[in-house]
C-alpha cells in the first residue's frame, strides 16, 4: 500500500473510532469515505441514556497526536481533569481521594462521548473525508465489492462499490455480521450479569461545579456501585451499575420512584444532587455490559474490524476508546507499511488481538476492585505498598494503573506483570497491618528476580 497511486477506503460507522481513523488515513492521502447510521449529531442530537463518560489516558491522547497536534489540542479543550477516584463510603466520613498516579503528571481526563465524537468528526471532514450519515449497512458482496445502504427516514436504498470496508461500527458491527456469514469469526459474546442506567448531576445555582470536578466520584457498594464523572460544562454523568436480578437490581428496582428509594438508602448524598432521577429513571432503559470476542478480525484484503466492533469490553477501566484509537494507528501504520491489503489487515490483527483480549480482562477485574475492594482495608495496604515499591525501584516495580494509563505499555504485557505483582504484593502483606513490618530485603530479592526493568518506565 506504499504506492503513490490513489487509495481508497470505506469506514463504516463515524463514532469515534471512525472518526479519527478517517483523519489518520486522509493525512497519509487515503480517499476516505464513512457512512454513518445515525444522523448527523451536531445537527439531530444525540442518543442520550447509553453515552458513559469517557476516560481518556495517555493511550488516547498518543493516537490523537498521530493525527495531528491540533487534533489534539481541539479535543483537550473540552476534558477535565480526574486526579483519582474520590470514594463515597456508607458512613459519614468525608468523600476520600485515592490518587491515580504519582501527582498530577499522572491523571485521566474525562470528555463527554458526544462531544467528542462532534470534535473528530469536524477534524475528519476538514482532512478530506467524506462523510454520509442516515446510512445503515444493509447487505454486502465481497466477492463484487458492492454494498447497499439504507436511509431508514424514508426506507430509501444506497448502493456503493467499495475498494476495501473497515468496521468502525460498535459492538452491534453490522459489517461483522456481514462478514461472519460470509466466513465465520468464531465470534463469542458473554454478557455480564449486570447492566447500567444513566442519570445526570446539573451545576450548582451558579454553574459551578456541584462536588470536586477534578475526580471520578465512586459509591462502592460491594455488589453494585454508582460512578459520577465531570463535564466542563459543570455537569456530571452518573452512572448506576446494578445486578440484572436480586435486591437491589434490575429485576426489582424498575421505577423512578423504586430508584429514589434505593439512592435514599445506598447513595443519600448523590441522591440530593440529582433532581430529575425520577424522570431520568424512566426515560433511559438499562444498558447492557459485555464482552465481545473473535477468533478473527479481517476477511481477506477486502474487511477488517476496529474497536468495539472487534473486541467490545466492559467499561471499567475507561479504556475501550484508548484502546480503539491505538486500534486506529495501528491500522494506518500497517496500511503504509504493507505491500497489500490482506497483508496490512493480518499484520493488523496479530498486533491488536493479543493486547485486545488481555484489557478485557483487565476491564472485567476492575469492576470488582471499584465496586467492592476500594473499600477494603487489606486493598488498601497492598495499594499502599504498591506505590512505596514504585518509589524505590520505580523501573521494575511500576503499578497496574500506571502501565495501562499512563504508558505505552502493550496490554498483553501489563496483564502479565500485573499478575505477578499482585502476588508479590498479596504475599507481602498477608497477616500484616501496616508497612513497618515488610521484609524488605526478601522483596527486593523478589522483585529483582521477577520483574525486569520495563521498558518507557521512570
Amino acid at each position: 500500500m506504499n504506492t503513490a497511486a490513489p487509495r481508497s477506503l470505506t469506514i463504516v460507522g463515524a463514532g469515534l473510532a471512525g472518526s479519527l481513523l478517517a483523519i489518520l488515513l486522509s493525512r497519509q492521502g487515503w480517499n476516505i469515505t464513512v457512512y454513518e447510521r445515525r444522523g448527523d449529531p451536531r445537527v439531530s442530537g444525540y442518543e442520550s441514556g447509553r453515552s458513559i463518560n469517557l476516560a481518556l489516558a495517555e493511550r488516547g491522547r498518543n493516537a490523537l497526536r498521530q493525527a495531528g497536534a491540533h487534533v489534539e489540542a481541539a479535543v483537550m479543550e473540552r476534558a477535565v481533569m480526574m486526579r483519582g477516584r474520590m470514594v463515597h463510603l456508607r458512613d459519614d466520613a468525608a468523600p476520600a481521594l485515592q490518587r491515580y498516579g504519582r501527582d498530577d503528571s499522572e491523571v485521566i481526563w474525562s470528555i463527554h462521548r458526544r462531544e467528542l465524537n462532534v470534535t473528530l468528526l469536524e477534524l475528519a471532514e476538514q482532512a478530506g473525508a467524506v462523510v454520509h450519515f442516515h446510512r445503515r449497512l444493509h447487505t454486502v458482496d465481497f466477492d463484487a465489492q458492492h454494498a447497499r445502504f439504507i436511509d431508514d427516514r424514508d426506507d430509501t436504498p444506497h448502493d456503493i462499490r467499495f475498494v476495501t470496508l473497515v468496521g468502525a461500527d460498535g459492538a452491534g458491527s453490522a459489517l461483522r455480521a456481514a462478514m461472519n456469514r460470509r466466513q465465520p469469526l468464531g465470534e463469542r459474546i458473554e454478557f455480564l450479569d449486570h447492566s447500567y442506567k444513566e442519570l445526570e448531576i446539573p451545576p450548582g445555582p451558579s454553574g459551578a461545579f456541584s462536588i470536586d470536578p477534578n475526580a471520578l466520584h465512586i459509591w462502592p457498594r460491594g455488589r453494585f456501585m454508582c460512578i459520577a464523572l465531570p463535564n466542563h460544562q459543570g455537569t456530571f454523568t452518573v452512572t448506576l451499575f446494578l445486578p440484572n436480578k436480586g435486591d437491589p437490581g434490575f429485576s426489582t428496582v424498575t421505577t423512578g420512584e423504586q430508584a429514589e428509594a434505593l439512592f435514599a438508602r445506598e447513595f443519600p448524598d448523590a441522591l440530593a444532587l440529582i433532581p430529575d432521577l425520577r424522570a431520568d429513571w424512566d426515560a433511559h432503559p438499562p444498558g447492557l455490559l459485555g464482552t465481545l470476542y473473535l477468533e478473527r478480525w479481517h476477511t481477506d484484503g477486502k474487511a477488517v474490524l476496529i474497536g468495539d466492533a472487534a473486541h467490545a469490553m466492559v467499561p471499567f477501566h475507561g479504556q475501550g476508546m484508548n484502546c480503539a484509537f491505538e486500534d486506529c494507528v495501528a491500522l494506518a501504520r500497517h496500511l503504509e507499511a504493507a505491500s497489500d491489503l490482506r497483508s496490512a489487515y493480518s499484520a493488523f490483527e496479530i498486533e491488536r488481538s493479543p493486547n485486545a483480549w488481555a484489557i478485557q480482562q483487565m476491564a472485567l477485574e476492575n469492576y470488582t476492585e471499584m465496586r467492592d475492594q476500594v473499600a477494603d482495608p487489606g486493598f488498601l495496604l497492598q495499594r499502599e505498598l504498591e506505590l512505596a515499591l514504585q518509589q524505590r525501584w520505580p523501573t521494575r516495580f511500576v503499578p497496574h494503573y500506571t502501565m495501562v494509563t499512563f504508558l505505552h505499555t502493550p496490554y498483553a504485557v501489563a496483564l502479565e506483570r500485573t499478575r505477578i505483582q499482585r502476588r508479590i504484593l498479596r504475599n507481602a502483606t498477608t497477616g500484616l497491618d501496616s508497612l513497618q513490618q515488610v521484609d524488605w530485603r526478601a522483596l527486593e530479592a523478589e522483585v529483582h528476580a521477577k520483574l525486569p526493568v520495563l521498558e518507557g518506565a521512570h
